[in-house]
């Protein structure tokens, strides 16, 4: 077990919660979230879509099966800190390499444990996200409260050139083999070429476009439709990512000649507000965000209902929907639109996570549509 020492989460609005730090003894700075998980920690904090951004943990124990590079699901993690009650100090699991503790040292990002994250979420609740820091400067909180309110704010913030990929390439990982017997799983013959582009993607998104039978070429947010569309793929991926939507311009302006070419298209997470703006949609900031792995969506179009995990803190404005644009799924906690698709055209989208798994298959046939929509018409 490493040492603890003193740290504190302290909030914009002046509330300070004091505990023991583990991980990296840095000061990090960002908009506090909670998040309502009870596993996938890890998974968590390597999400590129919490760039700039600290995350409470509800569940009162944190890593308790340790970590693995297995379960990364980018190589580089850009989430700005870990608020947890109880961080366990071993890691009782057979895939483990690290403890929780030990491998956010080794990334370079910090945590606190030892208060009451009750109590923080509440606030969160109550008075909104908010921007705030772990830090080590316990004695000079005044010095950190000025350094926070300086931060910039998540509006009008563009954090994807932060996680995007610099240069295209094919993603091509090799099948795995399940944990239990060691068999290799089998896969579908790649059969057709999707571009994917990379707002912060995750691996297992990449992993179950494979699974349906996708050759993946991952490209640079900042691809134009011209250069996308010149790499003659059967579809376009949309991905998941950090920071305001509205924000990331040139990604709208690719996605609305992408589906004016007529080309399939599929988004999540970020890519569903992507789209919706590309359409002429309008997006606001939520309160607080949805973050967790047990968000109930209504498919309007079946009306079955999955368990979904989510990660965003804005949304697309239902009334702000054109003509020719469908709301094909509202979340059933605040009647947001979780899903959206073009009239006519092969096109669609979900802010929530399918590839998360939390149902856990709630959420595939998603992939199964997109795939069949790479079939000639």
């Amino acid at each position: 077990m490493s040492t603890r020492y003193p740290v504190a989460l302290v909030l914009e609005n002046g509330r300070i919660f004091r505990g023991l730090g583990f991980g990296a003894r840095v000061e990090s700075i960002g908009e506090v979230v909670f998040n309502t998980s009870i596993t996938g920690y890890q998974e968590i904090v390597s999400e590129p879509s919490y760039a700039g951004q600290i995350v409470v943990m509800t569940a009162t124990q944190i890593g308790n099966v340790g970590a693995t590079p297995e379960d990364l699901e980018a190589a580089k993690a850009v989430c700005a800190g870990l608020v947890v009650r109880q961080a366990s100090p071993i890691a009782s699991n057979w895939r483990a390499t690290q403890t929780l503790g030990a491998w956010l040292e080794s990334v370079g990002l910090p945590g606190i444990e030892e208060i009451d994250t009750r109590a923080v979420t509440r606030v969160l609740r109550d008075q909104g996200a908010m921007r705030g820091a772990i830090t080590p400067h316990v004695a000079e909180i005044d010095a950190v409260l000025e350094r926070i309110r300086a931060w910039p704010v998540m509006d009008g913030l563009d954090l994807v050139p932060r996680v995007t990929c610099t240069t295209p390439y094919t993603w091509d990982q090799p099948t795995w083999h399940a944990p239990d017997d060691g068999r290799a799983v089998a896969t579908p013959p790649v059969t057709k070429h999707v571009v994917a582009y990379d707002f912060g993607i995750k691996e297992n998104i990449l992993r179950q476009l494979r699974d349906v039978g996708c050759r993946v070429t991952v490209v640079p947010a900042t691809t134009t439709a011209a250069e996308a569309l010149a790499m003659k793929p059967d579809g376009v991926f949309l991905s998941n990512g950090p920071g305001d939507p509205a924000a990331v311009t040139y990604a709208i302006a690719a996605t609305r000649e992408l589906v004016a070419s007529g080309i399939p298209v599929f988004g999540i997470c970020l890519g569903h507000p992507v789209l919706g703006l590309a359409r002429g949609a309008k997006t606001f900031k939520l309160p607080f965000g949805h973050h967790g792995a047990n968000h109930p969506v209504k498919d309007l179009t079946t009306g079955k209902v999955e368990i979904t995990s989510q990660n965003h803190g804005f949304a697309v404005d239902p009334a702000s929907l054109p003509a020719g644009v469908s709301l094909t799924h509202i979340n059933l906690y605040d009647q947001t639109a979780e899903g959206l698709a073009l009239d006519g055209r092969p096109v669609f989208s979900v802010q929530y996570h399918p590839e998360a798994s939390p149902g856990p298959h709630d959420s595939s046939y998603l992939f199964a549509r997109f795939r069949a929509l790479l079939e000639p018409r």
